[in-house]
């Protein structure tokens, strides 16, 4: 089956689902692009419900090709681009990246989730949450909507919680909360966004993960400056690695240009 035949059945079976949203579906044409735009949209606005197993065969087939065609980079890779005078110093497991989180094949990547853990519900927006979901397949909302009901309530700020990858080259994905910044940064609010970094590495340590790689939580739509946010990141990745008893390494996987400039002069 071509790409462009998986995408056309898929859309198919996602509009059979939800016919209400068949006066999207009317603003695409039969292009392998437009239907690409489709099948996420409809993803996107897909609630969690039942996965049959004929539809996600076809998913998967298409987005570990897609994942393929973007191209997986391994962490050995990153890991020999490394250039370090320090060999012991805790700098020298933290590694800066740039480019996009879905393509890492390392042991988990951090989401930076909202409260519902559900993903973004907003067609083919540009969030990390949105990405990630996106890529992951319908597999990935499905198992954050069991944890968020068996522990009966929504995600707390700075808590971070673990699932397979599905279709990512990640094993795992870490969903943690970030802290919203509306109007001026607080003490408080630092906090939070050092929590979510710390319980990421807590799971990680506890599920004896050896790569993770973070996004830049909370610098999106929850507004949270970047540099002070880059800054809080890597004192909280460095003041753990260097008084936990892990192989943990940690990878800053940043998207813009701005941020890329951030950590590298923090790091160095």
């Amino acid at each position: 089956m071509t790409r462009l035949k998986k995408l056309l059945y898929l859309n198919s079976y996602l509009l059979n689902e939800n016919p209400e949203n068949n006066a999207l579906a009317e603003q695409f044409s039969n292009s392998e692009e437009d239907q690409s735009r489709l099948f996420r949209s409809l993803i996107n606005l897909r609630p969690p419900m039942l996965l049959k197993q004929d539809f996600l065969e076809v998913q998967d087939s298409l987005l570990s090709e897609d994942a393929k065609t973007k191209g997986i980079v391994s962490f050995s890779e990153i890991r020999n681009t490394r250039r370090t005078k320090e060999k012991d110093s805790v700098f020298s497991r933290m590694y800066l990246w740039q480019g996009d989180i879905t393509r890492l094949a390392v042991d988990a990547i951090v989401n930076a989730a909202n409260s519902s853990l559900l993903g973004c519900f907003i067609p083919c927006h540009p969030c990390i949450d949105n990405v990630i979901h996106s890529a992951a397949g319908l597999q990935l909302r499905d198992a954050c909507n069991k944890i968020i009901k068996a522990q009966g309530h929504e995600e707390a700020t700075g808590t971070a919680k673990i699932t397979r990858g599905y279709n990512l080259p990640a094993k795992y994905v870490l969903h943690t909360v970030g802290p919203i910044v509306t109007n001026e940064l607080t003490p408080e609010l630092c906090e939070d966004l050092k929590n979510s970094y710390r319980s990421c590495l807590d799971l990680a340590k506890q599920k004896n993960l050896h790569s993770v790689a973070f996004c830049c939580v909370s610098t999106g739509v929850f507004h949270f400056p970047n540099d002070k946010a880059a800054k809080i990141a890597v004192d909280t990745v460095r003041d753990f690695l260097a008084t936990q008893d892990s192989q943990l390494e940690v990878i800053f996987n940043v998207f813009k240009d701005i941020d890329y400039k951030i950590y590298k002069d923090i790091l160095g």
